[in-house]
């Protein structure tokens, strides 16, 4: 096992435990839409999938790594109403819904289709549905020193994807931090919650 995959790994270990993200049930909170679908990006080891499941949510979640795919698709293997797949941000097939949640992963899309991706992300919430997520800032220590592809953007980069939304959370974290394996760097996020417009 390489050593990036051994970091993956480490990371899904100690994922396993960890509860659902409070911004996750804020944004199912917060769901105006018809659509009691949701997807999630970056889905990991299936925490967000399992709460979402549990509130009566039918979900479609992807992860680029085979290792999160396969831990997911053991875990929820016996729930038709839950979709897993191995893809990335750039080619997967956004089926519509009413809650889209992408934290902490789509800082690892791609930067140079970064605007085609996020038209599908934003197209396929339906109005009155949410986005939760997180972008990365310029002063982040993975920007200019990690393994990984990283999509950094300035804050107006960020506000002006929400154009067609009602954006009702903005938090910025400029400080340093650690990484889920403990390891110290400098984060530098911008973390969203907001809802697709309704047409007038």
């Amino acid at each position: 096992m390489d050593e990036n995959r051994q970091l993956w790994q480490q990371y899904y270990d100690k994922a396993l435990s960890r509860k659902h993200s409070a911004r996750t049930a804020l944004a199912a909170s917060l769901n105006e839409s018809s659509s009691r679908s949701a997807v999630d990006c970056g889905c990991g080891t299936g925490s967000d999938i399992h709460y979402l499941d549990q509130i009566g949510y039918r979900v479609h979640g992807f992860d680029i790594n085979p290792d999160s795919v396969h831990i997911c698709q053991a875990r929820f293997a016996n729930n038709s109403l839950i979709d897993i797949s191995c893809n990335s941000f750039e080619n997967y097939d956004y089926p519509p819904c009413g809650l889209l949640i992408a934290n902490a992963s789509l800082y690892f899309s791609d930067p140079g289709r970064f605007p085609a991706t996020w038209a599908r992300i934003s197209g396929c919430i339906e109005p009155g549905g949410v986005f939760a997520g997180d972008f990365m800032g310029l002063n982040d220590s993975w920007v200019a020193n990690s393994q990984h592809r990283i999509n950094a953007m300035t804050e107006s980069q960020i506000l002006a994807l929400f154009e067609q939304f009602e954006v009702l959370r903005f938090q910025e974290h400029d400080e340093p931090g650690t990484t889920a394996l403990g390891k110290p760097k400098h984060w530098h996020t911008f973390s969203v919650v907001a809802i697709r417009q309704t047409s007038a």
